[in-house]
């Protein structure tokens, strides 16, 4: 028989798959936590809750514009760019190359975060750095103010950044004059005279820039000695903890997918990839690897700054939201518009992500309203359209088909099993669980680590 004719043969036997295919050990499938709004979902608690047994935390996108606040015995801690699973003395927390880092915020943070409580006692033992991440430098931080400064000068709006120089930092990146933690690891000479040149296009550019070069510089040389040891070559760290000894690895999305800078509320939206496909290009790793991918949603709706938000609601029920839920910015500070929980966008992200389960977060800041409103659909020009709109004047434009349920009006808050909560309230998990096709695994209902009810 032929070569052609005996491989033809052990691909009929093999149920038509080639035995040439690579199907060899795939290696470990890592969990994702998502946010499925516009952030300040809860995905910090989500993580800590599954960073209590996982063995490694990565953070693949974003910067210290993200927040994310977790509680443990009764002390409140604050994570911008540190992986939330810092906190966990057993586990190791990764940056990978598709995050930017503020070497400044980055210790700055952990200083703030150690004085709090003993959580974060000999993190720098445990957190690891991918070499391809990119530095933010102080400069990208301030050109990021003056950004902001010209648009409200030129269009009479701002984005609303976070003036953590994350789009200044992604623009030098895309541009590819950035400067990455492995050039600031290799010779400081060739790195000092390619941070210039890039000082000097921004100093050009923004002529108002104050940029001490030197002082910056002879900073960011400390900064080398003390993030060395932590320094990994990110593609063999990730393929490493895929392939070696088996292991729990949890991957920790800052933002959320109306955020993302392709999929999300453009313009009004970061400059990286929140959704799942950000997870792989930002740590280096396959898409086989991806496992189970959770989608964290707040039981109503917030945002903070500007852009369209069609279930808003400027009113009373907006003010209650906000005051009961405590709806302020943890990076920003400032206050988190809300309204009704809204279906389309959330079903939107889902499709983004393909969402295995989800996590309800703050169902309990919903227990006195005596009815409740779900946005279920969008109309534009009276007709329902089947997507979730690209553009921003049309989004800000379009009519929210809302369903009402009724409220449960009492407290939530000491529930510790689905069944202890009122039957409304569980009537209004079910009706989102129907509604998205997508099963919810946990329900939150406070801000401790024991106010996750688990479903299953």
């Amino acid at each position: 028989m032929s070569d052609k004719g005996s491989t033809e043969l052990h691909i009929a036997q093999n149920g038509g798959v080639d035995p040439r295919v690579a199907s060899g050990n795939i290696g470990i499938k890592v969990t994702v936590v998502l946010g499925a709004q516009w952030g300040d979902e809860g995905k910090g608690k989500v993580v800590d809750l599954l960073a209590q047994d996982a063995d490694i935390v990565c953070r693949c996108q974003g910067g210290n514009n993200a927040g994310h606040t977790v509680v443990v015995d009764s002390v409140e801690y604050d994570f911008h760019i540190l992986p939330s699973g810092i906190i966990n003395p057993n586990a190791t927390s990764f940056i990978g190359n598709g995050a930017v880092i503020h070497l400044p915020g980055l210790f700055e943070e952990a200083e703030k975060n150690l004085q709090k409580g003993k959580g974060l006692e000999g993190w720098q033992t445990r957190l690891f750095i991918s070499d391809r991440a990119h530095i933010v430098f102080d400069f990208h931080q301030a050109v990021d103010g003056v950004q902001e400064q010209l648009r409200q000068q030129q269009a009479g709006k701002k984005l609303g950044t976070t003036k953590k120089g994350i789009g200044p930092v992604y623009s030098s990146k895309a541009a590819r004059s950035g400067l990455r933690i492995c050039d600031l690891m290799s010779d400081f000479q060739e790195f000092s005279k390619r941070f210039k040149i890039l000082a000097l296009q921004y100093a050009t550019m923004y002529p108002t820039l104050q940029i001490d070069i030197e002082g910056e510089l002879e900073r960011l040389k400390g900064y080398a000695e003390k993030i060395k040891p932590m320094v990994r070559d990110g593609v063999h760290f990730m393929y490493e903890a895929l392939h070696g000894p088996p292991k729990k690895i949890l991957v920790e999305g800052a933002n959320a997918a109306l955020l993302d800078i392709d999929f999300g509320t453009y313009p009004f939206v970061t400059s990286s990839n929140c959704t799942v496909g950000g997870v792989c290009t930002g740590l280096g790793m396959p898409p086989r690897n991806v496992g189970q991918v959770y989608g964290v949603v707040k039981a109503y709706t917030t945002r903070v700054g500007i852009g369209a938000f069609p279930s808003e609601q400027t009113n009373e029920i907006g003010e209650l939201l906000q005051t009961r839920g405590k709806e302020v910015g943890v990076t920003t500070g400032r206050k988190r518009r809300c309204g009704w929980l809204d279906l389309v966008l959330v079903k939107y992200a889902h499709m983004l992500n393909g969402f295995t389960a989800i996590a309800l977060t703050k169902l309990d800041i919903l227990d006195v309203l005596p009815e409740i409103k779900v946005g279920l659909a969008y109309k534009v020009d009276n007709i329902v359209i089947p997507h979730f709109p690209a553009n921003q004047e049309v989004l800000q434009n379009v009519e929210v088909q809302y369903h009402t349920l009724p409220g449960w009006n009492s407290n939530t808050s000491t529930a510790r099993t689905f069944l202890e909560l009122p039957e409304n309230a569980q009537k209004y998990v079910r009706f989102i669980e129907e509604h998205l096709d997508v099963p919810v695994k946990w329900i939150g209902v406070g801000k401790s680590r024991e106010s996750m009810i688990q479903l299953f």
